[in-house]
């Protein structure tokens, strides 16, 4: 997380910044970037930048922190229009993932930490949840989540449903980028691959 400094900043100045950030880590993925680049186009000196984040990664998390807030926001307003039914949310907000990586804006920044995914990226795209507010955040969404249509037992079969899910979803937005895959074809696995869950992979032999 940034440092108060950073936070203290003017909004313009900060925006200045983030939107600098954007642009080297569209250009480079992570390991690649530079400090200089993003100081020099944001039209700071090296020693502010110190004064609001530890270093280029801590900046890159923050970003990425802020983009998956959005995605957020819309995924816990389509559980809501969808009545808590989690497949169908899922299904729906990994369509609108799809329209909003392929933004131009965002497409190179999300095709460089796709390309180079680790576990810090995929946690902090899926909103950090173990942070307190991220915590507190993520327990008013499963509230939002009807159960009464999922063979589960207790909540934390159903926060490893979530985390299952969240797996799936990321695997193929990662094969989109790797394979080069359509919009409909990248759906379509996606589609494939949640139904197979919902149906369950055990076969019961009937009596």
């Amino acid at each position: 997380m940034p440092k108060q400094t950073f936070f203290h900043l003017p909004k313009d100045k900060q925006d200045t910044l983030i939107q600098s950030a954007r642009k080297e880590f569209s250009r480079v993925p992570l390991h690649e970037a530079s400090i200089a680049n993003i100081i020099k186009d944001a039209g700071i000196p090296r020693g502010s930048f110190y004064q609001y984040f530890e270093d280029k990664e801590d900046l890159f998390y923050y970003l990425l922190s802020r983009l998956s807030q959005i995605n957020y926001e819309k995924f816990v307003s389509t559980l809501k229009t969808h009545d808590g039914d989690l497949f169908n949310t899922f299904i729906d907000s990994f369509q609108l993932m799809i329209k909003y990586l392929r933004n131009p804006e965002h497409q190179n920044l999300f095709k460089n930490a796709f390309l180079n995914m680790n576990y810090k990226m995929q946690n902090t795209l899926a909103n950090n949840i173990y942070e307190e507010d991220q915590k507190r955040r993520y327990l008013d969404m499963v509230n939002l989540i009807n159960v009464s249509n999922l063979s589960i037992k207790d909540e934390q079969e159903l926060h490893h449903v979530i985390k299952i899910i969240n797996a799936v979803t990321f695997h193929n937005l990662v094969q989109m980028f790797v394979k080069d895959l359509s919009d409909e074809e990248t759906l379509q696995n996606y589609i494939s691959q949640l139904d197979l869950l919902k149906r369950g992979l055990y076969k019961v032999e009937h009596q």
